[in-house]
């Protein structure tokens, strides 16, 4: 599990394309201390698994189906990219919990710079719309935000100066894509409560 507090930016160092694969090798210096061959790392909100690791950086295998379901694919030599490890046991949960599991891809519609913040306006899959709420969580290419404003097929993120340095949304452009987490909390709660109804409708 990771918490979508992003721990550095990283980089695309090498990418080998396989018949139905793609292998990266990144270089993160923070997330790679400690590393250990099948020890799970978030690239932009996809928990990857480290198959080979030396010095500050790690290789990791991306499979056909992650790369139809998220923007990892558009990544080439250079690319920067959001690292974060998965949170410690005991750890404390900064943001909320992201499961590196990503729902679908949004694109950058606008930004409108601030004095102090930045307004982000991305879009959002029709059929992840209902799980986006004012002032609730989503992750943003494995970045944990608070949604301000929440549309049928937008929605809108207000970045900090820390954020908009230390993450890749400081550096993407109206028309780049994005992976998009929702919260999964709200999608226990949609199962639950249609197995209830689908429950009460069988005892009538």
């Amino acid at each position: 599990m990771f918490t979508g507090i992003v721990e550095e930016l990283g980089e695309i160092t090498a990418v080998e394309t396989l018949d139905d694969a793609c292998r990266f090798r990144l270089r993160g210096p923070a997330v790679t201390q400690g590393a250990q061959h099948g020890d799970s790392i978030a690239v932009n909100g996809v928990c990857l698994t480290v198959v080979e690791h030396e010095g500050d950086e790690f290789t990791a295998d991306v499979m056909a189906e992650t790369l139809d379901r998220s923007s990892l694919g558009a990544l080439t030599v250079g690319s920067r990219v959001n690292l974060e490890r998965p949170m410690a046991v005991g750890g404390r949960l900064g943001g909320h919990i992201v499961q590196g599991h990503v729902d679908g891809t949004g694109e950058i519609l606008e930004r409108r710079p601030s004095e102090n913040w930045e307004i982000v306006r991305i879009s959002l899959p029709a059929d992840l719309s209902r799980y986006v709420v004012e002032k609730g969580s989503i992750t943003v290419d494995g970045i944990s935000l608070t949604v301000v404003d929440a549309g049928s097929d937008h929605f809108t993120v207000s970045l900090i100066p820390t954020t908009l340095a230390l993450t890749t949304l400081g550096i993407k452009q109206p028309g780049d894509p994005v992976n998009l987490e929702v919260d999964v909390i709200a999608k226990y709660v949609e199962r639950m409560l249609g197995d209830r109804a689908i429950g009460e409708g069988a005892a009538r």
